[in-house]
């Protein structure tokens, strides 16, 4: 029986890993409770699944064990996964929730792997669209991306995200070793939050703060919080700090808990991004959510532009002196940061709450039926 033709017996979610504090991981365990609410049988299948939340879902191959007939399958695409061709094989109707992938190029002389691996997912991507149902995007750049690989049906429905977390109690320790170094040596605090890789252009931010030290704030320090998948970048990132003389000034701590999040939020004074491809931003509506100014390469960024809205200086250029420039007017232009910090916290409300999940339902139920 299609989903067009009855009701679904249950819209379960697949995806290549379930991790804890992971943008794709969150927006998961958050769409199971809206399609649960909605009255639909939902559960989570994951090629991989991190210990933490061993009891949140199955492996993949188990599925069978739990198929009933009608059943639908929304997969998260990130990159690619043995789940992709276990889909296509088992011929379930499926929706593609779609969060955008790095292209092969970006990781080119660097991470050979996930070369590989982002190719996988083009060729993923080219398996499944043409047949799916319905193509869910994070942005109308997504949306682009999923038409062009053959998806018929499409909408625009933002990511599902605890935005909460960067106005929760900050880490009182990480909280006051950022407030000492201020006190102690002065400058602004300039955030970016994000993996640490390539498409990312980390580099790019400490070309800026080089820039921005010599032109404007000579103590100003720069804040790169996110993990890695990109090794070789991260050393080549802490070598040409180095190199630049900026080794006490640009800080990578990694990837770090909701608190010490909150407390990076908290005490910066502008978030900086020039990443280069973008497929939403998760980050970027946080730092609204903070209420922290916002400085975003927007020409040929992704979705950048169309996450932040009015909500940010948009450049269109990452030029070093360019940026600087940008730095320095949002740091000392007192109307300025109260504008984009107004602004901000408006556009992160429309980008998540009832609103948004409604959105999924009505999305979802267009192609399946009501539950």
């Amino acid at each position: 029986m299609s989903p067009a033709a009855g009701r679904p017996v249950a819209v379960h979610q697949f995806l290549p890993a379930l991790n804890p504090h992971d943008a794709t991981g969150t927006h998961t365990l958050k769409l199971r409770e809206v399609l649960q609410q909605a009255g639909w049988r939902s559960e989570i299948f994951a090629e991989a699944v991190h210990d933490d939340l061993a009891a949140e879902a199955y492996k993949h191959w188990t599925y069978p064990e739990h198929a009933a007939e009608g059943d639908v399958a929304v997969y998260q695409f990130t990159t690619s996964s043995a789940v992709a061709p276990f889909l296509a094989e088992r011929g379930l109707p499926i929706i593609l929730d779609f969060h955008n992938f790095t292209s092969p190029q970006l990781f080119a002389g660097w991470e050979p792997g996930n070369v590989t691996r982002a190719a996988q997912a083009e060729e993923d991507l080219a398996l499944l669209a043409p047949e799916a149902l319905l193509g869910l995007a994070r942005s109308a750049y997504s949306e682009r991306s999923l038409r062009r690989a053959g998806c018929r049906r499409t909408a625009v429905t933002p990511v599902l995200a605890d935005y909460a977390r960067v106005t929760a109690e900050p880490d009182a320790r990480v909280a006051a070793e950022l407030q000492a170094r201020r006190g102690r040596d002065g400058g602004a605090d300039i955030l970016f939050v994000g993996r640490v890789v390539p498409s990312k252009a980390q580099h790019e931010l400490v070309k800026a703060l080089w820039t921005y030290r010599r032109l404007y704030d000579p103590a100003a320090r720069l804040h790169l919080v996110g993990g890695t998948s990109s090794y070789a970048y991260s050393k080549s990132l802490n070598d040409f700090a180095e190199d630049l003389g900026l080794a006490g000034a640009v800080r990578l701590p990694g990837e770090v808990s909701d608190p010490a999040l909150a407390a990076y939020y908290a005490q910066a004074d502008v978030f900086l991004s020039l990443s280069v491809h973008e497929g939403f931003g998760v980050p970027l509506v946080e730092a609204m959510m903070a209420g922290l100014p916002i400085v975003a390469r927007g020409e040929g960024a992704g979705a950048v532009s169309q996450t932040v809205g009015d909500a940010a200086l948009v450049l269109e250029s990452g030029d070093p002196a360019y940026v600087a420039a940008a730095l320095h007017r949002v740091c000392t232009d007192d109307a300025l940061r109260k504008t984009l910090a107004d602004n901000g916290r408006r556009r992160a409300a429309d980008l998540q709450g009832e609103r948004v999940a409604r959105r999924f339902v009505d999305a979802i139920a267009g192609v399946v039926g009501q539950p």
